[in-house]
């Protein structure tokens, strides 16, 4: 049996998951978000209802089928944005939810990453449903590396799951492998996410 190496708040996150949503349960959903995907093994859906009068998320429920790190971030997530503005709620950071986690390994900070993803869209989703099309904030990816078409979100991703090195970042994602002309770009977005994140 190997030692746990989380904090006790990601221990009792985990083993006491706050705001999950049950089958039986009668939640009113006004925003709703998916992200992920089960071939990759994690996916997280993300429910608010939201007091319309305030613009705060007044309750929230989610589902995810993930590690430790992605249920027992979402569960602190979920209490966190409790009472918040909608607008606050969405720029909730993944290092914000690692910190109230009292921190996460490195190699896990990328499961923070799908609760947060989770409840933009579903605060999106409640501004497009409520004739707020223009409050609708949509990150979307730019294209880094043309011959193998990898985007700054896919080097976002590797290197919150740990690529801290040039050779690391092409051997997870085949850039600058061709033409080598995006190689200065990805350096420089790589070590602007490692500070993003990790300092």
């Amino acid at each position: 049996m190997t030692d746990w190496v989380y904090s006790d708040i990601v221990k009792d996150h985990f083993m006491n998951p706050k705001n999950i949503l049950s089958d039986a349960e009668d939640f009113q959903i006004d925003g709703q978000g998916k992200v992920g995907n089960m071939k990759c093994g994690d996916e997280m859906m993300f429910a608010i209802h939201v007091d319309k009068e305030k613009g705060i998320i007044a309750d929230c429920r989610w589902r995810t089928y993930g590690c430790a790190s992605a249920i027992a971030s979402t569960s602190i997530l979920s209490e966190a944005v409790k009472g918040m503005p909608l607008e606050e709620a969405f720029n909730v950071s993944p290092k914000d939810i690692a910190e109230k986690l009292g921190g996460l390994p490195e190699n896990k900070i990328h499961c923070s990453v799908l609760g947060d993803k989770a409840l933009r869209a579903a605060i999106n989703d409640y501004y497009m449903k409520n004739d707020m099309a223009e409050k609708v904030r949509e990150d979307k990816a730019k294209i880094i590396c043309q011959c193998m078409n990898v985007t700054d979100h896919e080097i976002e991703d590797v290197v919150l799951e740990g690529v801290r090195t040039m050779l690391e970042l092409q051997e997870h994602t085949k850039l600058g492998t061709v033409c080598g002309q995006c190689k200065d770009e990805a350096s420089e977005l790589m070590q602007g996410y490692i500070q993003k994140h990790f300092s």
